[in-house]
C-alpha cells in the first residue's frame, strides 16, 4: 500500500549490532528517501549505535544522534568518535537550533507511551518546511510472534504481558501527523518478512532481544520452558528450511512541517 503526493528500554547494544544488524541494514532505503544534502542539519531520533547516523554524515550532513539508551549512545560514540550523540527521550527532547530534517528508523514504535508528544517534539525541532522521514512497525507487525507470546503466557497461567510497542495503521498515523502540524507527502505500508539469521533459537531469541522486559515477572525456572513453548507456537508460520523469519510489517513515511 502506498500513498503519495507530488512533492516529497532495555537493550544490549553489543548484541543489537552483532545479532540484529538487519535493523540498520534494512534502513538503507530510508536514507535514500531522506536524501540528505551537504550542509543540512539532520537529527537521527532513536539512533541506536549510530550506523545510519554515520551513513547520513557521509552524505555531508551535520548529524546529531539521539537515543534513550545510555548503552546505545556509549557504543555510538565509541564506533563513530567524530559524530555527535546524546541521550534523550522522544517524548521530551529539545534542540538549541532548528533542524532541516528529523530521521528515524525502527524506533518510533518503541515510543509507545505518547506518540503525539513525540510528533510534537519532532515538529519543534524542525524549521518550517523541514521534513520528517521515518520507518516504524505498522499494524500487524510481528503478529505471529506476539500471538505466540500471549498464548504461551496464558498457557503457563501468567498475567497477560503488556507489550511495549505501538504499531499504528497508516490512516491512524497519518492523522496524528496531520493533527501534529505536518503534511504527509509519502506513506508506504508493506509486509517485509525478515530473516532472523543470527537467531539460532528462533522466536525465543527474538523475545529475549526485543521483549526481554516481559521476562522480568516470569519465575526464573519457567523462563526456558516458556520460551520453548513460544518457539513451538511460532514455528509453523515462521520457521523455514533456511531458518526463522520475523513477520514484519512496516510503515514508512515522509512528512513536511507546516
Amino acid at each position: 500500500m502506498r500513498y503519495e503526493t507530488p512533492s516529497l528500554s532495555r537493550w544490549n547494544a553489543r548484541a543489537y549490532d552483532s545479532s540484529f544488524g538487519y535493523v540498520s541494514a534494512q534502513g538503507a532505503p530510508l536514507v535514500e528517501l531522506l536524501d540528505p544534502r551537504p550542509g543540512e542539519r539532520v537529527l537521527d531520533l532513536g539512533c541506536g549505535t549510530g550506523v545510519l547516523t554515520a551513513d547520513i554524515a557521509r552524505r555531508g550532513a551535520h548529524v546529531l544522534g539521539i537515543d534513550g539508551s545510555h548503552s546505545m549512545i556509549e557504543q555510538a560514540i565509541a564506533h563513530h568518535p567524530g559524530l555527535d550523540f546524546t541521550v534523550g527521550e522522544g517524548y521530551d527532547f529539545t534542540v538549541a537550533q532548528p533542524y532541516d530534517a528529523v530521521f528515524s528508523n525502527a524506533a518510533l514504535h518503541w515510543m509507545s507511551r505518547d506518540p503525539d508528544a513525540v510528533i510534537g517534539c519532532v515538529r519543534e525541532a524542525l524549521r518550517p518546511g523541514g521534513r520528517f522521514v521515518a520507518e516504524m512497525g505498522g499494524a500487524g507487525n510481528c503478529a505471529t510472534l506476539t500471538s505466540a507470546v500471549l498464548t504461551a503466557w496464558r498457557e503457563y497461567g501468567l498475567p497477560e504481558p503488556e507489550l511495549p510497542w505501538y504499531f499504528p495503521s497508516p490512516a491512524e498515523y497519518a492523522l496524528r501527523l496531520e493533527k501534529g502540524g505536518f503534511t504527509v507527502r509519502l506513506l508506504e505500508y508493506f509486509d517485509r518478512p525478515t530473516p532472523l539469521d543470527e537467531c539460532p533459537n528462533g522466536a525465543a531469541d527474538w523475545v529475549r532481544m526485543f521483549a526481554g522486559s516481559l521476562l522480568d515477572r516470569v519465575p526464573p525456572a519457567a523462563v526456558e520452558p516458556l520460551l520453548h513453548r513460544v518457539n513451538e507456537l511460532a514455528a509453523p508460520a515462521l520457521r523455514r528450511e533456511t531458518g526463522w523469519m520475523a513477520d514484519y510489517v512496516r510503515l514508512r513515511f515522509a512528512a513536511e512541517r507546516h
